[in-house]
């Protein structure tokens, strides 16, 4: 692939990830209550399921994933009961220090595969790779090492964006420093994850 062909590519995938979604909620609303411990597990997760419909895209898998549609569902579900959950913690959490350690319960597996089916079920990231990827440009001449070098591109974007996020919400922890202001926080963010849950429902 030529360098312009790349540069779409990097320039329209960054808007994307860029706009809030149900995975910006779920980064943003985790750091924000629990701080940046797990941040890089579900990051990670969600950067991988991004590379999953790259791929789909890429090697025109569309018809089959439109074949087994319901485990796509099933798939998008999971997300959006695994926001529900993010949510309900979050509303639940008392209103102590926003400097306390993360659970000892919550695994970096558990977060990664949490942060995967959010964005496998993710209506925006699907719609990203599936609809407007081949109207950037020719899949057809994808080949193994243009195919390299737009998950290398994905990896670098989405990184960027993500890590951006996550020192935003680190920084806007330090605001919250009274029980009441903590308590408003956790029922905020519990809020948004819970309308960003329902909006993967209902897609």
């Amino acid at each position: 692939m030529n360098w312009m062909d790349l540069a779409t590519f990097a320039a329209a995938l960054f808007v994307a990830a860029l706009a809030p979604g149900p995975g910006i909620a779920a980064i943003v609303g985790r750091v924000l209550v629990r701080g940046r411990k797990g941040a890089m597990a579900m990051c990670t997760g969600m950067m991988l399921g991004d590379v999953v419909w790259l791929s789909m895209a890429v090697f025109g898998l569309a018809v089959i994933a439109h074949s087994f549609a319901s485990i796509f569902v099933a798939v998008r579900y999971a997300g959006a009961a695994y926001l529900l959950y993010l949510a309900w913690r979050m509303w639940t959490a008392p209103a102590g220090s926003l400097h306390l350690p993360a659970p000892a319960g919550e695994r970096a597996g558990r977060l990664f595969l949490g942060g995967l089916a959010v964005t496998l079920g993710n209506p925006k990231t699907i719609v990203f790779y599936l609809a407007l990827m081949p109207n950037l440009f020719d899949l057809k001449l994808v080949t193994p090492f243009a195919y390299a070098e737009l998950v290398a591109i994905t990896f670098a974007i989405l990184t960027t964006v993500f890590g951006g996020y996550v020192v935003l919400a680190h920084w806007a922890r330090g605001l919250f420093s009274t029980p009441r202001a903590v308590r408003r926080l956790n029922r905020g963010v519990g809020a948004v994850i819970a309308g960003a849950a329902a909006a993967i429902a209902a897609r």
